[in-house]
């Protein structure tokens, strides 16, 4: 018969300990700022290129989905942070950790995968830009996005039933601010070791190759930028990668050194750290690079604003 071998019900989140009143409340002030900022950037983008004929294009149709994907992410992990700060820590239940987690992992993978695709996206604009509009249709668009969406939270539900197979038997409480792989699996009494082997077999494909990938598309997306013979065509094709680059860049960094490099109880702060450029900076940054550095997002977006002031 089945039998319920989850003990805990709930667990405690300490979150980042300061016992400095108004620190905490800067911190606060801070977090909400950003987090105000980057779900309204990523809306924004959102119903700008859902709107505008003028961003009916590959390239802002996978910035579109890259924002939704954000916007889930961001709002999985900060709100409830919030109330930590606040509360200098709080209670999260079973299956309320086990849902952020989920969601904070899926929600990553999507970005991750969306990120590959747009690389592959650039490679074909500028490698191969007379058969570009063939190759990328807008229903390959559609099916490469609605397979980053599925595969991802369908992969990640292995490692979500691995985990409430596990006895949480012992102490309740997380040393971070959200239910994070590492130190929700340290609270287990039983063996993690299938657990752990099976997210490494997945974080090959999720997060090594894809990252090979990007290396790649761009090696030859460089060698072909380095071949274009006028300064303006080099410039030009250049600007179309930059902003999808800065983004690559800010998402692998963190990425890679709280899940590749290994795990030690000692290192934990520098990953809550981490992980604070990872779930917060991240997200902060892709609206304002997308926005800023695309001057037909900026365009669209004045005219947008000259029609309301009107």
């Amino acid at each position: 018969m089945y039998r319920n071998r989850t003990v805990l019900s709930e667990f405690f989140l300490i979150g980042i300990q300061t016992h400095n009143v108004p620190s905490r409340i800067l911190f606060f002030a801070i977090l909400l700022f950003v987090y105000t900022t980057t779900v309204t950037g990523d809306f924004l983008i959102f119903v700008l290129v859902s709107t505008s004929q003028r961003l009916q294009h590959p390239m802002y149709f996978f910035i579109k989905q890259l924002s939704l994907s954000e916007i889930v992410f961001t709002t999985n992990i900060i709100p409830n942070m919030l109330g930590i700060i606040l509360l200098k820590g709080g209670v999260i239940s079973f299956v309320g950790c086990i849902s952020q987690f989920y969601i904070y992992i899926a929600s990553g993978s999507v970005e991750s995968l969306l990120l590959t695709v747009m690389s592959y996206d650039r490679y074909l604009a500028i490698c191969h830009p007379l058969q570009y509009t063939y190759l990328m249709g807008l229903q390959l668009c559609r099916n490469l996005t609605f397979l980053c969406w599925t595969s991802c939270f369908s992969l990640v539900l292995i490692t979500i039933i691995l985990i409430c197979r596990l006895d949480f038997c012992g102490p309740n409480v997380i040393d971070h601010y959200f239910c994070d792989f590492a130190p929700l699996v340290e609270l287990a009494c039983s063996d993690t070791t299938i657990l752990r082997m099976e997210v490494i077999v997945l974080s090959i494909p999720i997060v090594l190759s894809t990252f090979l990938f990007i290396i790649v598309s761009y090696i030859r997306i460089s060698t072909a930028i380095l071949k274009i013979s006028s300064n303006n065509g080099r410039q030009k094709a250049f600007s179309t990668c930059s902003a999808h680059l800065a983004s690559v860049c800010s998402y692998y960094g963190p990425l890679v050194v709280i899940y590749l490099v290994p795990y030690r109880k000692n290192s934990l702060n520098v990953n809550k750290f981490l992980s604070i450029l990872y779930t917060v900076g991240t997200p902060f940054f892709n609206p304002l690079i997308y926005s800023l550095r695309n001057h037909e997002i900026r365009d669209v977006w004045r005219k947008y604003f000259n029609v309301a002031m009107a």
